[in-house]
């Protein structure tokens, strides 16, 4: 029930942009407007994923896995880079050319510079909050307010001609499932590769 509240509350912000006929897939892949201004600009955007990486990664390190925040965190860690690996095998297999390299969404296998699908940072940015979502949106419903992060960056990406409707769909459908397997783990994956001393955490070393 939580998840399937996250998935549809992702994907009616992600199509939030006017839908008009198009190709693609899914037959709904057509070139926004180009804005790269305001909250669209890509400085922001990069601003979101790295902002991302360093919150998630550096939370786990300091919070180590002693709690139920630290733990969460180490689980958007495991959906971060396992969902990322998947979606650069994805990109290199497909070979999708993006918005910005043609106006025609349907050039696929075109060689390794064609890279929109899925969209990475969908992807990743998804990944990170849905174990966040799975593991506190049920007794704190404002947690689900962090979908709207991959939402806006699925709008934005689109906005600069960075990729289509399908491939940031792609790339939060992969991000979630991967999210909801990572928080459903008995235990974080990557921690267990780990030295013993990252379980603890910098916070509770120095307490």
């Amino acid at each position: 029930m939580r998840t399937t509240r996250f998935a549809s509350l992702l994907l009616a912000c992600t199509l939030s942009a006017p839908a008009f006929a198009g190709g693609g897939p899914l037959g709904i892949d057509h070139r926004l407007h180009y804005d790269n201004s305001g909250i669209w600009k890509r400085s922001n955007q990069t601003a979101l994923m790295y902002g991302t990486i360093l919150a998630v990664g550096g939370g786990a390190l300091a919070f180590g896995d002693q709690d139920k925040l630290g733990d969460t965190l180490w689980r958007s860690v495991d959906a971060m880079v396992i969902s990322g690996v998947g979606a650069q095998a994805l990109k290199y297999t497909f070979q999708r050319e993006r918005p910005s390299q043609t106006s025609d969404p349907n050039q696929w296998f075109k060689g390794v510079h064609a890279q929109s699908f899925p969209s990475g940072e969908v992807t990743a940015i998804t990944a990170a909050v849905t174990p966040f979502i799975v593991n506190y949106g049920h007794d704190h419903p404002a947690v689900y307010a962090l979908a709207l992060l991959p939402a806006y960056d699925a709008v934005a990406r689109m906005k600069v001609h960075g990729h289509w409707q399908t491939d940031v769909l792609a790339g939060a459908a992969l991000g979630a499932g991967v999210g909801i397997w990572a928080a459903h783990r008995q235990s974080p994956l990557i921690i267990g590769w780990l030295p013993g001393g990252f379980q603890v955490g910098f916070v509770h070393h120095f307490k």
